[in-house]
């Protein structure tokens, strides 16, 4: 399963939809006062409003956006109060507004209202809104597709210091999406957000180091990047770290170690650490032999469609283990996983 950031991608319709309920979430999330304590009341705040305060008319913006702060959510507020901020220059609420029009929350949808915003946001240096441009114009929403203008703009965020612009760099130079594949660029974007603590960027760069693309082949530097964003609680980190720990590459072999950091990840809703867990319960692998257990994470990875999970689950079946034996049920799964590729599900079908 892909945990990399790929804001840069053109996308289905789907991820198009969960890109546009993110950025809802981000304008609705963004630094609103948890209590009275920690910033100003609600009456003082709309006081300094009413009276033309740029700061706190975007303050009463992510209020009415999340519904909290003191206030109902109301859409149609957040709007009102975001756009008195915007109007008078301020950036972060120029950003939001094009959010909310991106999105169509509070507002109609309105892409080219949203490229406006963005771009008054962007020219006084606000990341976030150049990170957005970045994404409409690799995906052509409300401008032709333009994706070396989009990398155009991530470099422009990237020189403010966002992070998130130097990993999606590096993704765009290790895909070859957009621009001429360089692993050592990659590397090198990579580099610079995880100095500065990006979790993405510090797993991207232990892959690297134990890859040896773009980097030098380096399976103790490997390890101590991974660990690094492992120990933030990314799931790809906490698997890599089992992977390692189960082979040996860059730290002692340790197979109750590696047991731990694939349920770590797991429990992330990691599915290739669900599956792992899930053989090392079937053998007795740095854990107790615990068919049930084996069973429960199979199926945690095989309902959400991962087709390893799928064939183990349809083995357990087959030879009932943690389960009455069900060869309908065994079939069931085995053609699951072999209607998306797997080889050994379609063995296994062609021989019951």
């Amino acid at each position: 399963m892909g945990y990399s950031r790929t804001l840069f991608h053109p996308g289905t319709a789907i991820m198009k939809k969960l890109l546009l309920t993110l950025l809802f979430v981000l304008v609705a999330g963004s630094a609103v006062p948890a209590s009275a304590a920690a910033a100003e009341s609600l009456e003082e705040v709309r006081k300094a409003a009413a009276q033309g305060d740029a700061d706190s008319q975007f303050d009463l913006g992510l209020r009415y956006a999340a519904g909290k702060g003191g206030v109902d959510q109301d859409l149609e507020q957040a709007v009102q109060w975001t756009r008195k901020a915007a109007e008078q220059g301020h950036a972060k609420a120029q950003t939001n507004l094009g959010n909310f029009y991106r999105a169509g929350r509070g507002v109609e949808r309105d892409q080219v209202e949203a490229l406006g915003w963005y771009r008054k946001a962007a020219g006084q240096g606000d990341s976030k809104a150049m990170i957005n441009l970045a994404m409409m114009y690799a995906a052509g929403e409300g401008v032709e597709r333009d994706e070396a203008k989009g990398r155009e703009w991530l470099e422009k965020a990237a020189g403010e210091g966002d992070t998130r612009a130097m990993v999606q760099l590096g993704m765009l130079y290790r895909s070859g999406k957009g621009v001429e594949k360089d692993d050592s660029m990659a590397t090198e974007w990579f580099r610079l957000a995880a100095a500065k603590g990006d979790t993405v960027a510090q797993h991207n760069l232990g892959l690297s180091y134990f890859t040896g693309k773009g980097n030098r082949k380096d399976y103790v530097e490997s390890v101590k990047w991974h660990r690094k964003a492992a120990k933030k609680g990314y799931p790809p980190a906490e698997y890599s770290m089992g992977l390692r720990y189960a082979k040996g590459n860059g730290v002692k072999q340790d197979d109750a170690e590696a047991a731990s950091w694939y349920l770590k990840a797991a429990k992330h809703g990691h599915l290739s650490a669900q599956n792992n867990l899930g053989l090392r319960y079937r053998k007795g692998q740095g854990v107790d032999q615990d068919y049930a257990e084996a069973m429960k994470w199979f199926r945690e990875a095989a309902e959400r469609g991962y087709p390893r999970a799928q064939y183990n689950l349809g083995n357990m079946y087959l030879k009932g283990q943690g389960v009455k034996p069900d060869r309908e049920a065994a079939e069931k799964w085995y053609r699951k996983a072999a209607d998306q590729g797997h080889k050994g599900a379609k063995k296994a079908l062609e021989t019951m």
